[in-house]
């Protein structure tokens, strides 16, 4: 089953919640800001899209700013974001979809249909 971590205020996660129900697909929708992703999910996510840890943050979220990140990041271990990541949803980009066929980022529809 397809887990997918979304905030519903935001139009991209709206969009890839209706990408997955017009497909039929099940999934399990956790909010993110509430439920961070697990280290685990992070960690394997992280496994997914190469190893880059910017990957998994929110660029362009007020929080990333606000704890001035673009400077923070390339000095932290990948230990230290993920933990970082796993407290703080607002930090993670956003949809965050697992599944037993992989993950993704963000919401590229050919990304996702990998997912189902």
């Amino acid at each position: 089953m397809l887990r997918i971590y979304t905030y519903e205020k935001c139009s991209t996660c709206r969009n890839a919640l209706k990408f997955i129900t017009t497909r039929g697909w099940q999934a399990d929708v956790v909010p993110i800001r509430e439920q961070p992703p697990t280290k685990a999910e992070l960690k394997k996510m992280l496994n997914l899209v190469g190893g880059e840890i910017r990957r998994l943050f929110n660029t362009s979220g007020l929080d990333y700013k606000a704890l001035g990140m673009k400077d923070k990041l390339p000095a932290m271990s990948e230990a230290e974001a993920i933990d970082l990541l796993s407290r703080n949803g607002n930090l993670v980009k956003r949809p965050f979809a697992l599944s037993a066929k992989g993950g993704a980022v963000g919401f590229k529809p050919e990304e996702w249909e990998k997912l189902g």
